[in-house]
């Protein structure tokens, strides 16, 4: 079935179709708009609390942009300020995933994690680490000296490190597919291959204008796309990832003094040509401007991974390129050369040569370079004053750690519209 004939579909079933003259009009009563970890969590709560929910996804499958290209870590907590929502919704959202995993026999592993101090003026840091992990609630770290450290890692060289049990790793495909599982379960639409262009926002509620997205591939920049399809929900999630800030920017009449503005970096990763892993826990540095650094990741079939560094993308992105996910994830290969020097602080032992281009990633941030890093933004009506919209910027690391929480979260406060 087309997706805007399986769109029309889910809504007409349900009594909900308006028609007039042009292009066709429907009413929704949820639409998600983004199939990544957070927009499938989203669904599949709303869902649960009774809502007839459409989930619509540019892409023909889900979870293609940064819900899949990422290290796969459920992160404990322990980076992010106190009170803010990156702290409380990982945290929480740890110990829901965890439970969500177990229950499903999903694939994941509480391997543990090492952040570790290469240098004398390091040490202090995980001082601070150490005190923002307690405020945040993360009550298990372990601080160790290094002799500690190369003990259970004796491939491993620090001077002092921070030992987090409850740190892990997941199959974030299998996560997706579930959440996808359940929200269908409970009477979910999803339409791929959808891309919401534009809307409107009014006296009479929100409109989401809707194309098929073959029909923005060909379109020259600056060109108007005209809808096939307006749909108008009773509440829109905007969960659209590197693309929610240009979908926010095109909705006319949402005061645009509360849309952020953008900022892409990319990660690259690299891994580890040798068949065995010299590693057991994962193994950090200490955060870097823009990243949490080049870290050891191991996945769940014992391959490792190297990465994320951070390069900011300096070229703006067109909206339509955006909803297409067109990002450069190419991996330069040459990028390689600063990855030896960098993990060679806390792995000597690491050979020339033994790097090989992985995958990239693109980090939505709503800070730049230099900045200070950004909290999670949810924005609702009690911000900008429209009814029944959710806007979730800025949603990157530990967005799939946080997905079900923030899920919980946007449910509890918007769900009664």
């Amino acid at each position: 079935m087309l997706p805007l004939r399986r769109l029309s579909w889910a809504c007409r079933r349900r009594g909900l179709a308006q028609f007039a003259a042009g292009t066709p009009r429907e009413a929704a009563d949820a639409v998600v708009v983004g199939a990544g970890a957070v927009g499938l969590a989203v669904a599949r709560a709303l869902a649960m609390a009774g809502r007839e929910v459409v989930v619509v996804e540019a892409a023909s499958s889900f979870g293609t942009g940064t819900s899949s290209r990422n290290s796969e870590v459920i992160h404990a907590g322990i980076y992010y300020p106190p009170r803010s929502l990156k702290a409380n919704l990982c945290v929480r959202g740890r110990e829901m995933l965890y439970k969500y995993c177990t229950e499903r026999a999903i694939p994941h592993k509480r391997l543990g994690k090492l952040i570790i101090a290469t240098g004398v003026a390091e040490t202090a840091k995980l001082d601070m680490l150490l005190k923002s992990a307690k405020d945040n609630g993360v009550n298990d770290l372990q601080m160790m000296e290094g002799s500690q450290a190369v003990e259970m890692e004796p491939e491993l060289r620090c001077l002092k490190a921070l030992l987090s049990p409850s740190t892990g790793i997941v199959d974030s495909h299998s996560f997706m597919l579930s959440l996808l599982a359940d929200a269908e379960n409970l009477g979910a639409t999803i339409s791929y291959n959808t891309a919401v262009i534009s809307g409107h926002v009014g006296d009479e509620g929100i409109e989401l204008h809707i194309s098929e997205s073959k029909e923005l591939e060909n379109q020259s920049i600056g060109s108007p796309v005209p809808p096939q399809i307006v749909l108008l929900p009773k509440l829109l999630i905007n969960a659209a990832g590197l693309s929610a800030i240009p979908l926010a920017k095109r909705l006319d009449g949402l005061d645009q003094a509360f849309v952020p503005p953008a900022y892409y970096a990319r990660g690259c990763y690299f891994t580890l040509s040798q068949t065995k892993s010299p590693f057991s826990h994962l193994i950090y540095p200490l955060p870097e401007d823009g990243g949490i650094g080049v870290h050891v990741t191991l996945d769940l079939n014992g391959l490792v991974k190297f990465g994320p560094d951070v390069e900011w993308l300096d070229g703006k992105m067109d909206d339509m390129s955006c909803f297409l996910n067109r990002f450069d994830y190419s991996v330069n290969p040459t990028r390689c050369s600063g990855f030896y020097s960098v993990i060679r602080k806390y792995f000597p032992n690491l050979k020339d040569g033994s790097l090989e281009p992985g995958y990239s990633g693109i980090r939505p941030k709503l800070s730049g370079p230099g900045q200070r890093p950004s909290d999670f933004v949810i924005q609702g009506e009690e911000v900008h004053g429209i009814p029944g919209l959710v806007n979730l910027f800025g949603i990157e690391s530990p967005g799939l750690t946080s997905s079900l929480a923030i899920a919980e979260h946007v449910v509890s406060r918007y769900n009664s519209t």
